[in-house]
Parts: structure tokens; C-alpha cells; sequence
């Protein structure tokens, strides 16, 4: 069995913003799913998820795991309040006099069926509302230590400072956990193999220099093969410079940013590791999304049975305020209001979408002037056009099964889970061919339709032109009914799970244990 420490800010369903949430939460599960083979391995069971989170309750019944899986997977989250207030049986495991501030403790729990490790350090952690930003929706300023004491307080766990707790990989998300590599690969003795996973470039950890010499690193750290970015620290550099192996969310996603273009500044060092870069495509937990036993939704159904779509459908109109209508095309937005994803775009499209008679049912929040101009759109198209501003995982659910298709304009995009959730629930996807976008929606194309394979509808370039062409084609789908449901139902039917996903993983981690022997 592999033993794996998955270092992340987040995990689904103790606290989540994103994407990243969902991912880190779902992840261990699968691989422990996987078997000593890479076999499906779950058993059924009664007990309910053990984390007293309201999200939690879109699992009727909570996976257990039988007790010889390929993965062993522990993942350790900082002690946010919320993250604090889902534990029940949380044990102390080892004690930092000073964590870069403050003394911190790291507990041990179970919550969700996943295996915790929390650092409780409040100096850093024990803070209202988002785990990134303040009140005044910026950045904490001192977020560089923050997300240093994590990276440092698992490196430390990593390498076996806790008797009988010993791993073989670390496996650090995004930038956040970044520093647990690098910390890694100063440390002065055996070590575990280390796997940094890349869910988006945009975001770096990107701090003045200043920061350095609070970080405990030697010199040799703050170079061009390290640290240092333009004058700069750059955690995210760090961890792809020093780590073993890394991974992105989908195998688009692993091309593009070797480019200028989607690199963010950091495609040299991916082409310099690119021998050590794979995509592998994110899956969703389809336990949690899975339109028959879903109960956030009003109606379960399911791909033989799609009758009772037609009951979330209304009662998102409801939801949303728009009109009452079953042959409107609906179109559900689920998303992070920002330039990335292009929904400035459809801001341009919304005019002709209301006149063509089509409805819009957005869920977000972000840039404020986006959030003001969907919410003024919605005060003028009346009946046509609903939003809601923040982001509530009830109506998250509801737009997926009560959509018609589901609209993702991005420019560009790592993975994307909610064209996922949208094929699994039977809304149509609208994707931009970027990333794992393209690499998980299959055009519907006159070839596509004909061969009964189309499972959504792709735009390029990221335009308002290209956009209002895949809406004018989304249009056409639509009145043909037979190809619509054909569509609709390949969709239901591709396997979007983790099954695929944590098979790759499985064979990554042991081809690291090989090479790092």
C-alpha cells in the first residue's frame, strides 16, 4: 500500500471555494476505492458523512473502504474555524512551540470519510469568511507566512517527526501547499517522493523578496532553479522546480501551459520538467453528483427515466424569477465571475439571448463589476435573465438539473468540473475548446451527431462573435428534440467519474516509488 500526505487549503465538504475544493475532497476517496489493483473496491454502508456540514447532505449514503487499498491517502488542511467546528474525535499529534508567529498544534480526525490532519495554529488560521481574503475582499496580507507554516508543518510531518504516522509521497495542491516540496527538498536526510498538482497557473503565491529570509530556507532557495521570480518569491516556482513529479488537471491543460500563452510566466520551467509532466483529466465524486439520489434536488431522475427533469426545470424558473415557460431554452451559468471565465462576454450577448426568447440562470460571484452589471441585467430583462450573487450549493444543484445546457465561455481553463456535473445531470455543455474543456465535451458536429457520439457544443476563439455562434447552433439542437435527448443522454452516460482519474494516479505514485528508491 502507498501511503500518501495530500497538502491542500481546502477540501470538500469542511470548506471550499472552488473547484479545488471539490477535487481534494473527492481524490482520496477514489483512490482508496481503487484496490490493491486499481479495482473498484468500495462496499455500500448506512453511516452518514461524520462532518456536521450542510453540504454534506447530497450523499444519501456514505462510502467505506475496504481495509487493503492501492492508496492510503491523509490529507492535511489548515485549522480554519470552519474546518475546526466539522471535527468530533480529533487527537493532538504533535505540538510546534513556534510556527512562524505563533504556537500549533496538528490534530488527527476523521470527518466525511476522509483522514485529516488539521493544523490548529489561530495566529494564522482562526479567522472569519473566506480562507484567502478579508472582509474588504483582499488578499490577507500576511497570507505568504500563512501558506508557509502549512507547506513547513507538513513537511515535517512528511518526513516522520510523528512516531508511527510515515509517508511515502507528498502530494502538494496548487501553490498553497507548494512550499511543503520545497521544504522537502532541503531537508537533509531521507525524505517521502514528492507530486505537486497544478489546478491553475493564473494563481502563484507571488510575494515580494522581502519574504524570504522569514522562510528559513538557505540561500541557494532564492535562485532562478528556485524561489525566485523577477525579483520576487514565487511559491508555486518553487514547488515545480523541486518536485519529483508534477501533474495538471487535464491533458490539454498539460500542452498549453508549456506555451507562452496559457504559461503565466512559469511555461520555461514546464518546459524545462516537462519529462516529469502528465495531465490527468479530473473526475467528480458521482456520488455526490448524481441526479437519482440527489436530495438537494426538488425531483430525482435519471437517464431512463427523464421525466421528472422537467420539475427542476420549473422550479429553477421559480428560483431565479423568470418566466414559467417549459419551452424556453434555459441556460444555466454556474461560476467565478471573472475575465478568465468570459462571462464579460455574454454580458454582450445578452440583448439577442433575451430577444431570441432564451432564459439565463447565473450563480457567481467575483469581479464587482461584473457582479453589478449581471445583477442591472437582471433588473432589465425581467422574466429572462436571473442571478444570484455568492455561490450556495442548493442552487448549484438545481441549475445543473434544471437547465437546459450549461454555459462555460472560458478563456482559458485547467479542467472545469461544472461542464462534468452538467454532462451527469443531463444539462447540454457550451464549453470553449481550451484546456479540459475540450478535452471532456465532444462537439456536436454534423460527424459527431451522425455517428451519436455529440455529448455538448463547442465555441473558438473566446469571442462574442464565436459565442453568439454556439448559441445560434445551441438554438438548432434544441428544436430538433430527437438529436437534443440523443445529446443529452450521451452525456448522462460518459463516465465522468474518479474511477479513470485515480487509476492514472495510482500509476504515477508507484512509478515515483520505483524512481525514487
Amino acid at each position: 500500500m502507498i501511503r500518501v500526505l495530500a497538502v491542500a487549503s481546502e477540501i470538500y465538504p469542511l470548506l471550499k471555494t472552488g473547484g479545488l475544493g471539490d477535487v481534494v475532497g473527492a481524490l482520496p476517496l477514489a483512490l482508496m476505492r481503487a484496490g490493491p489493483a486499481g479495482t473498484a473496491s468500495s462496499v455500500a454502508s448506512s453511516a452518514k458523512p461524520s462532518a456536521p456540514v450542510a453540504a454534506a447532505s447530497v450523499m444519501a449514503d456514505a462510502p467505506t473502504f475496504k481495509t487493503n487499498p492501492a492508496v492510503d491517502v491523509t490529507t492535511m488542511i489548515p485549522g480554519y474555524p470552519a474546518v475546526l467546528a466539522a471535527l468530533t474525535d480529533a487527537i493532538a499529534v504533535h505540538q510546534f512551540a513556534d510556527l512562524f508567529g505563533g504556537p500549533a498544534t496538528v490534530l488527527r480526525a476523521n470527518a466525511a470519510s476522509l483522514e485529516l490532519l488539521v493544523l490548529d495554529a489561530p495566529h494564522l488560521y482562526a479567522r472569519a469568511g473566506s480562507p484567502y481574503l478579508g472582509a474588504d475582499g483582499r488578499e490577507w496580507a500576511d497570507n505568504g507566512m500563512r501558506f508557509a507554516a502549512l507547506g513547513a508543518a507538513a513537511a515535517a510531518i512528511g518526513r516522520g517527526v510523528v512516531p508511527g504516522l510515515t509517508f511515502d509521497i507528498v502530494h502538494a495542491h496548487d501553490w498553497q501547499a507548494a512550499m511543503a516540496v520545497v521544504y522537502l527538498h532541503f531537508h537533509n536526510g531521507p525524505r517521502p517522493g514528492t507530486v505537486i498538482t497544478i489546478h491553475n497557473m493564473a494563481f502563484q503565491g507571488r510575494y515580494p523578496a522581502a519574504l524570504f529570509p522569514r522562510l528559513g530556507l538557505p540561500a541557494s532557495a532564492f535562485s532562478l532553479n528556485g524561489l525566485e521570480f523577477h525579483g520576487d518569491v514565487n511559491f508555486l516556482k518553487g514547488g515545480l522546480s523541486y518536485a519529483d513529479r508534477i501533474t495538471t488537471v487535464s491533458p490539454g491543460y498539460a500542452r498549453e501551459i508549456t506555451g507562452v500563452e496559457h504559461g503565466m510566466g512559469l511555461d520555461g520551467v514546464l518546459r524545462h520538467h516537462s519529462g516529469i509532466l502528465t495531465g490527468i483529466l479530473n473526475g467528480i465524486d458521482d456520488t455526490v453528483w448524481n441526479p437519482a439520489t440527489d436530495l438537494l434536488l426538488p425531483a430525482r431522475y435519471s437517464r431512463g427515466k427523464m421525466g421528472k427533469r422537467a420539475d427542476n426545470k420549473l422550479a429553477l424558473q421559480q428560483q431565479m424569477g423568470l418566466e414559467e415557460n417549459p419551452d424556453a431554452l434555459l441556460i444555466g451559468v454556474i461560476s467565478r465571475l471573472t475575465s478568465q471565465k468570459g462571462l464579460d462576454m455574454l454580458l454582450d450577448r445578452l440583448d439577442t439571448l433575451a430577444g431570441d426568447g432564451l432564459q439565463l440562470a447565473l450563480l457567481g460571484s467575483g469581479e464587482p463589476e461584473l457582479e453589478q452589471a449581471f445583477v442591472a441585467a437582471a433588473e432589465w430583462h425581467l422574466g429572462s435573465v436571473g442571478c444570484v450573487i455568492g455561490y450556495d450549493e442548493t442552487v448549484a444543484h438545481l441549475i445543473q438539473a434544471g437547465s437546459d445546457a450549461l454555459l462555460v465561455p472560458s478563456r482559458f481553463e485547467p479542467c472545469g468540473l461544472t461542464q462534468l456535473y452538467a454532462l451527469r445531470y443531463g444539462s447540454v455543455p457550451v464549453v470553449s475548446r481550451v484546456g479540459g474543456l475540450a478535452d471532456s465535451v465532444i462537439d456536436a458536429n454534423e460527424a459527431a451527431l451522425a455517428a451519436g457520439v455529440a455529448t455538448g457544443i463547442q465555441l473558438w476563439p473566446a469571442t462574442p462573435e464565436a459565442l453568439q455562434i454556439a448559441l445560434d447552433r445551441l438554438q438548432t439542437l434544441w428544436r430538433d428534440k430527437p438529436a437534443w435527448a440523443q445529446v443529452q443522454r450521451n452525456g448522462m452516460a460518459a463516465d465522468v467519474s474518479w474511477r479513470r482519474p485515480a487509476a492514472q494516479y495510482v500509476a504515477l505514485y508507484r512509478s515515483l516509488l520505483v524512481a525514487h528508491s
